[in-house]
């Protein structure tokens, strides 16, 4: 568990970032063999982009880094629960596990529009063999949201 505080941390350390940036408050870091293959925070405003969301980011720099299309042995870490198209692109890259920090209704208090699906069903329902993990750094996690809004410029999406 120390090195899942550890990831995680990286992760909210890129969200941080983000949210210096004027970007939306969500970070991660996809790990392979004790290493970070990537890491990446929404840039959903900044490229007017509305799937260039953390996981995906860091996904596409990681497989740019692995030469690679799949990332077995990779664990992606997300501040957030995972939105269906960032599952759906971890399950596609095959990583074995996505963990997460905050949960879908953190991101709903805070205004985004989120699809109340969890990341547990879409992997069960969609007979996924990707583990998910959740609850790492919650609290930490989920303050990221009230950062984000003291920071002076809060956009939603």
């Amino acid at each position: 568990m120390e090195d899942d505080a550890r990831w995680m941390g990286e992760a909210i350390a890129t969200a941080r970032q983000g949210i210096a940036a004027g970007q939306t408050p969500f970070g991660s870091c996809v790990v392979r063999q004790g290493k970070v293959l990537a890491r990446a925070h929404n840039e959903v405003w900044a490229r007017t982009d509305i799937t260039a969301h953390a996981e995906i980011l860091a996904l596409r720099r990681a497989c740019e880094a692995a030469q690679a299309i799949h990332l077995d042995g990779a664990a992606v870490y997300t501040t957030t629960e995972p939105c269906p198209m960032c599952f759906a692109a971890c399950h596609w890259a095959r990583v074995d596990e996505v963990v997460y920090g905050a949960v879908i209704p953190d991101a709903a208090r805070a205004g985004f529009r989120e699809l109340t699906i969890p990341a547990e069903r879409m992997a069960q329902e969609g007979l996924s063999k990707v583990r998910i993990r959740h609850g790492v750094l919650a609290r930490e996690c989920a303050a990221l949201f009230d950062e984000w809004k003291r920071a002076g410029n809060a956009r939603t999406y």
